[in-house]
């Protein structure tokens, strides 16, 4: 009787030391978005992720989503390598100097005609890119996923349909690629931060914005502008969904460093398919809602906007050798159209599913990556 007891005694310390350690290995990280909880880059973005985080961990990862009092996009960079965020929504096209090899990639919006292709194609550059991953462990972040908003239009209190129309007028502008448009077409592209875009149509500081007319929804637009135009100006794609810290990953298994992997990009689908699907509806009905004239581009601009983004290929691979140092900049864009019209084919071929999309990411891209040394 005393043996079993002592068995039994010891079967009990060694299953209260097992869940112990279990609670040890268990972690919460900071997660911040630096967007409010409307906006799809927080939900489901960051909502998400924390659901699948924790799934595909079976339970090992958790995490607390915090506010943009905490952490905004414009210092995102600052806090991760801080540690005050341990995982957080980056955007290359905000820090041109640090990552001139993402931001080769990003800058081309205009090659984006299906959001849900770009996350494959983005991802798999960008995973497999030695020089981009050079540049993101020298910032101290590792590169998870990327997502992607629907193709941009044009959000003005003017109505704008023709090349005539854009000159001399002043616009908000969310990446490089926009601005040269912009000066393209003999406008002006101002570089707000799209959380005070409302503000600065409202004091005139603007006349328009380039963007996703999810922005309409996200930022309270629909006082702030009276006209929607219609032209197809790409996606943007310059995003880093889950930016997490070096310290973090050091600290992470290979098998949780897999599920962070995994689990943003599932969310990342999952916000491509709110911000590209579901909003652009949302926002056409809150803009007919509120008296919001919704135009088409004339054929003219749209010509002009098409062999602009042939010319600005050549242009762009030029800038990013001569003004960054990225070296065969002409090749690695070659490569990436490739992968664009990769991805455009299995987009296509799973008939747009988000899940399915994932699923295809996690099996083309992180199935093949080496965990043990990935974001080392």
């Amino acid at each position: 009787m005393k043996m079993k007891s002592l068995v039994k005694s010891i079967a009990m310390v060694a299953l209260a030391g097992s869940m112990l350690a279990q609670a040890v290995q268990a972690r919460d990280l900071r997660l911040a978005p630096g967007v409010p909880p409307a906006h799809p880059a927080h939900t489901p973005l960051y909502t998400e992720f924390l659901n699948t985080l924790a799934e595909e961990s079976d339970g090992r990862l958790g995490g607390q989503i915090m506010g943009t009092e905490i952490a905004s996009l414009g210092n995102m960079r600052t806090a991760i390598r801080s540690g005050l965020v341990e995982a957080g929504l980056l955007l290359p096209a905000y820090f041109p100097a640090d990552l001139p090899n993402f931001n080769l990639v990003g800058d081309q919006g205009l090659i984006g005609t299906n959001s849900l292709a770009m996350n494959g194609a983005v991802t798999e550059y960008i995973a497999t890119c030695g020089d981009c991953q050079e540049e993101f462990s020298e910032l101290g972040i590792v590169y998870t996923s990327t997502h992607t908003t629907d193709v941009y239009h044009l959000m003005t209190n003017k109505p704008v349909t023709t090349v005539e129309d854009l000159r001399g007028m002043r616009m908000r502008v969310g990446g490089p690629q926009w601005s040269r448009w912009l000066e393209y077409m003999e406008g002006t592209p101002v570089s707000t931060p799209v959380g005070e875009t409302f503000e600065a149509l409202s004091q005139g500081v603007i006349e328009g914005s380039i963007g996703s007319s999810a922005d309409i929804i996200s930022f309270r637009l629909e006082d702030a502008i009276d006209y929607l135009t219609y032209i197809g100006l790409g996606t943007f794609h310059s995003t880093t969904s889950h930016a997490i810290g070096q310290t973090v990953w050091n600290s992470l298994s290979p098998e949780d460093r897999k599920a962070v992997a995994r689990a943003s990009t599932r969310a990342s689908a999952l916000a491509t398919k709110r911000w590209a699907y579901e909003m652009p509806a949302e926002a056409d009905q809150v803009a007919r809602d509120n008296g919001i004239e919704i135009l088409e581009a004339s054929e003219e601009l749209v010509e002009e906007t098409q062999r602009f983004a042939e010319e600005d290929l050549v242009y762009a691979a030029e800038q990013a050798e001569s003004r960054y140092g990225v070296s065969d900049a002409t090749a690695k864009l070659e490569r990436f159209q490739g992968l664009v019209e990769k991805w455009n084919v299995i987009v296509e071929e799973l008939d747009e599913d988000p899940e399915a999309i994932a699923g295809a990411i996690n099996q083309e891209v992180w199935e093949k990556v080496d965990f043990t040394t990935y974001g080392n």
